[in-house]
């Protein structure tokens, strides 16, 4: 069933973005963002807040309060209820996602195996809830994923070691499976993504015949990456199976191209962000092309590229809701485009990031980083902010 009349998106609007935010919530995030535009700070508070955590300052309760409770949505999975609530009040679902990450021993790696199977079973049967994720680094150790990717030999007790990674994989996407809750796999470095990719083909032959459960992520500010989407799919096809893509730009642009100066090796970074949105919108039309073989899940901040799958929805006549096409962003971001969307009738979600607070810092930092160097990010959120305790008149 079409939805008629087809609602018009305005991303201005913040009446809408900002809906479910109290007037205390919204001036907690107009200071936040006021702190995170500050390159100084951003660049000095992570080292000063590690070195303060690790000689024991009470300083947890500070940040839990403010950068924590803006961008995650608790320690553990109950503690996320509130953020699944609110969500919820205006149309938008929650992926959770356990962001634990850099940990080296086969006790985490289990633990945090059968957590992310936790979210799965916490998301069953709950319309809030309607994907899940992990990384594969969570539940398999990097230097192992690094030797694989190289080609290089592995000896036997490596060779037992990646069995217990490919197993721990397999065991997450059959919990999905038998659940009937999506689970995306994300991306990661470059010199370990082969191997990633290959683990996600794997699960998605195994559980993608009938309906789409497993999702791999494409980051399109890598230049092969376009010619690698449109090759899996291909392969889907002649399978018999459903290709999962989660389509980003990228989160490790600063980390490749350093290390590929470094080591001599041409860069696997698009040569301008104009090559990186090319190939992003390039993705959206061809999944839209193939939209019965392929479901998207289009994760990006950018308008353009959030209007132009709007768009094609409606050129290629497709419900808005099709369960094939979904648009995510990160809580505590652009709030602006997840509420409109939903308002419009579009399947929306957040990643709602959630554990420990000294465990979940590297993450938090990102995100500070992250928008102070994707350029106008800062200040589109404060404007939008301040445009809403204008209209609120705070």
């Amino acid at each position: 069933m079409k939805i008629s009349p087809r609602k018009s998106i305005n991303f201005d609007n913040t009446e809408v973005a900002f809906r479910s935010k109290s007037n205390g919530e919204l001036n907690a995030a107009y200071w936040l963002f006021k702190i995170i535009s500050s390159n100084f700070l951003t660049k000095v508070g992570p080292p000063i807040t590690n070195f303060f955590m690790n000689i024991g300052m009470p300083i947890k309760g500070i940040i839990k309060a403010t950068i924590f409770k803006h961008f995650c949505g608790g320690e553990t999975i109950a503690e996320c209820e509130s953020t699944v609530a609110q969500l919820n009040s205006g149309q938008v679902g929650t992926i959770l996602d356990y962001s634990v990450e850099g940990e080296e021993e086969e006790a985490v790696f289990d633990f945090t195996c059968e957590e992310i199977i936790r979210t799965i079973e916490r998301a069953a049967g709950d319309t809030r809830i309607p994907i899940t994720v992990f990384k594969v680094t969570g539940i398999g150790r990097f230097g192992l994923l690094e030797k694989l990717d190289a080609g290089k030999a592995l000896n036997a007790e490596e060779q037992d070691e990646f069995k217990k990674v490919q197993a721990r994989c397999e065991k997450i996407c059959r919990a999905a499976y038998d659940k009937k809750v999506p689970v995306m796999i994300d991306a990661e470095e470059t010199w370990i993504q082969d191997t990633i990719d290959q683990l996600a083909l794997d699960m998605m032959r195994l559980f993608n015949k009938e309906e789409i459960i497993v999702y791999n992520t494409y980051q399109m500010y890598r230049h092969d990456k376009l010619a690698d989407m449109k090759a899996d799919h291909l392969i889907a096809r002649a399978e018999g199976f459903i290709l999962g893509v989660k389509m980003v730009r990228g989160a490790y642009m600063e980390k490749e191209r350093k290390r590929a100066e470094e080591m001599g090796y041409p860069s696997p970074i698009q040569p301008t962000k104009e090559a990186s949105d090319r190939d992003y919108d390039e993705s959206l039309k061809y999944s839209m092309e193939h939209i019965n073989e392929i479901a998207i899940v289009c994760g990006t901040h950018n308008e353009q590229s959030s209007r132009l799958l709007a768009q094609l929805l409606d050129e290629y006549d497709i419900d808005h809701n099709h369960p094939h096409v979904y648009f995510a962003q990160l809580l505590g971001m652009s709030d602006n485009l997840s509420f409109n969307l939903s308002d419009a009738g579009y399947n929306v979600a957040k990643y709602v990031p959630y554990g420990p607070v000294k465990a979940v810092m590297p993450y938090l930092f990102r995100r500070a980083q992250e928008n102070t160097s994707i350029a106008g990010q800062t200040s589109r959120e404060l404007g939008l902010i301040i445009k809403e305790k204008q209209r609120r008149k705070l």
